[in-house]
């Protein structure tokens, strides 16, 4: 785990393009910027090469889309393919909604992901194992994460992060697990896509080594977040939303390796 990535990633500030989730976007662009890389957004098809030339990652949220913003979402996935640009994907809800599903299947046979992050219902969903999803929400089932983990990574030729209560990293061979973090997480809307924009901008700097990118950007988020519950008594999300943004920006590798718990 090369958690020293984060000063690489601050000296480097990359530009981390992005199509996002309304109901999140503000979180996802403050987060990108509190941990030291620089956000963008877009909404117009129009200018999807030239954005994706001033790029060093390209992270695409699921979490709302109407159907022409899927053909946005298409064209800046083949146009990170086509520039060599490290590509993420959150499939927001593709566990509870067939049409997601779809939508998430078609986008992804016509372009290549390098890193899908989602909660276990959406990882299931993408490696066709049963899951009862419960909206964006992870859902519940029987089934090893690991082996849901891993068959997605397969099946989609990408690395794979199961967010949960513990983090599931694979490339489909590979794997580590990361122990930290906290509920609020799960209290905070914005917290798995602002991650998964994240993911990007450490793929942006780690050497197209995705696999390694994704569990060093797994636990930095994750041990940030620990760090701020601790400080808090009771379980406040508006008090840890805005902790977490300080925190983002003033944690330290050191902070992070005196509590990182992977195997």
């Amino acid at each position: 785990m090369k958690i020293g990535l984060l000063d690489t990633l601050r000296a480097a500030n990359p530009v981390v393009l992005n199509i996002s989730n309304f109901v999140t976007v503000q979180d996802v662009a403050n987060g990108i910027n509190a941990i030291g890389a620089s956000p963008i957004m877009s909404e117009e098809i129009a200018e999807t090469r030239e954005m994706v030339q001033i790029s060093s990652a390209v992270a695409l949220n699921l979490g709302a889309f109407s159907k022409p913003q899927v053909d946005h979402i298409l064209a800046m996935g083949q146009a990170a393919n086509e520039l060599h640009k490290p590509l993420v994907i959150d499939p927001v809800a593709v566990g509870a909604i067939a049409y997601r599903k779809q939508v998430a299947t078609d986008l992804m046979s016509q372009f290549q992901v390098d890193v899908i992050r989602g909660n276990a219902g959406e990882i299931a969903a993408l490696a066709d194992v049963e899951w009862q999803a419960k909206g964006i929400d992870a859902g519940s089932g029987n089934q090893d994460l690991v082996e849901i983990a891993k068959a997605c990574a397969q099946k989609q030729h990408c690395v794979v992060i199961l967010s949960g209560e513990t983090d599931v990293i694979t490339d489909g061979e590979r794997v580590v697990k990361v122990h930290n973090g906290t509920p609020l997480f799960q209290l905070h809307v914005g917290s798995g896509d602002m991650l998964s924009s994240i993911v990007a901008a450490f793929c942006a700097v780690s050497d197209g080594d995705y696999f390694e990118a994704a569990q060093t950007a797994c636990v930095v988020f994750a041990a940030i977040g620990e760090l701020v519950a601790k400080e808090l008594k009771e379980e406040r999300p508006g008090t840890f939303s805005a902790r977490l943004m300080d925190a983002l920006h003033l944690t330290t590798v050191a902070d992070i390796e005196k509590i990182a718990q992977f195997d």
